[in-house]
């Protein structure tokens, strides 16, 4: 029995640590293709991201799950206005991680992924009334602090970083709220908004300005292979995250902004000075402490009854989702 255990945990840890390491290097995709417009590749990639689940869905035998899933939601308003919200939402926060990725400013978007945990925080302490320990407050507290540093050095709020971090936030609330699978609500945000995306790449067409040209097979087929990029890292995060407690996930959640860090210092030469040094290292320590905290409070906590959790799992907090 400890032995199954193991295997299930370092089974877990493994899919969970290649979802967060693919989605760190997700930079390298998106500037692969940046003679792309930003708006087209998120059209894109909502419409292939549809199609490539809609084929995972057939092949692993989830479509008829995925069928009951979206009858339940479309017989209850509510919920599939909340859906439709957190569909928007999070193309919002694709299309500004691409855009800042492909304008210099990945730096800003690590930043975003960082400071995201504290923001999902603090909006479950607005809508869900959600209460914070002593330890919890002094994160927030430190990662304030970095983040005015910034503002008040360079004259101007990070507002991409916030952006960010605030739609991502949003994005998570509302579908802690709807209560769906990671792979089915996926499915069904995609496809409430694929009728747009497609609308968007026609209109595009008809104008002359669709980036999208067998003649460069490269280019086109990486952009249709945006859909997968989307969905797989989600696939081996779902994957981890029923295997896992908590607390790892939690701890393992910081190794895509810390890559995305360092490929755009180390790889893209972006400028990191020491305004930026000090901000992230009262952002590290407010996660370093965050962490800890809720660490603590979760490894003390009575265990969930598996009937009130079967089938979901944590919202990923990733570049992109």
């Amino acid at each position: 029995m400890e032995q199954k255990k193991n295997n299930e945990f370092a089974v877990g840890a493994m899919a969970a640590a290649g979802a967060y390491l693919l989605w760190g290097v997700l930079p390298i995709y998106w500037k692969s293709i940046i003679s792309v417009p930003s708006d087209q590749i998120i059209a894109h990639r909502i419409l292939w991201c549809f199609l490539f689940l809609l084929l995972v869905l057939v092949l692993a035998g989830r479509f008829r799950g995925f069928s009951q899933a979206l009858s339940q939601i479309a017989a209850r308003p509510k919920q599939m206005v909340g859906l439709l919200t957190a569909s928007l939402i999070i193309s919002v926060n694709w299309y500004l991680y691409i855009w800042a990725v492909n304008h210099g400013r990945i730096v800003e978007t690590s930043l975003g992924y960082y400071i995201n945990p504290l923001v999902s925080v603090l909006l479950g302490i607005i809508f869900l009334k959600e209460r914070l320990s002593f330890w919890q407050i002094v994160s927030f507290l430190l990662a304030t602090v970095g983040v005015l540093n910034m503002a008040i050095s360079f004259g101007a709020v990070p507002w991409i970083s916030l952006a960010l971090a605030v739609t991502f936030g949003v994005y998570g609330l509302l579908k802690k709220i709807v209560h769906l699978d990671a792979i089915s609500g996926l499915t069904i945000e995609t496809m409430l908004i694929t009728p747009l995306a497609l609308a968007y790449l026609v209109y595009v067409f008809r104008n002359g300005t669709l980036v999208f040209d067998f003649g460069f097979p490269a280019t086109t087929f990486l952009t249709m292979g945006a859909g997968a990029v989307t969905a797989v890292p989600l696939l081996l995060f779902a994957a981890g995250a029923n295997r896992l407690p908590l607390y790892a996930v939690g701890f393992l959640q910081y190794l895509s902004p810390t890559i995305s860090l360092l490929l755009g210092v180390f790889l893209y030469h972006e400028s990191f000075t020491t305004v930026h040094l000090v901000s992230f290292s009262l952002i590290w320590a407010a996660l370093i402490v965050f962490t800890l905290a809720t660490t603590r409070s979760l490894v003390k906590a009575p265990p969930t009854p598996k009937n009130e959790t079967k089938g979901q799992v944590p919202c990923p907090s990733e570049p992109g989702a």
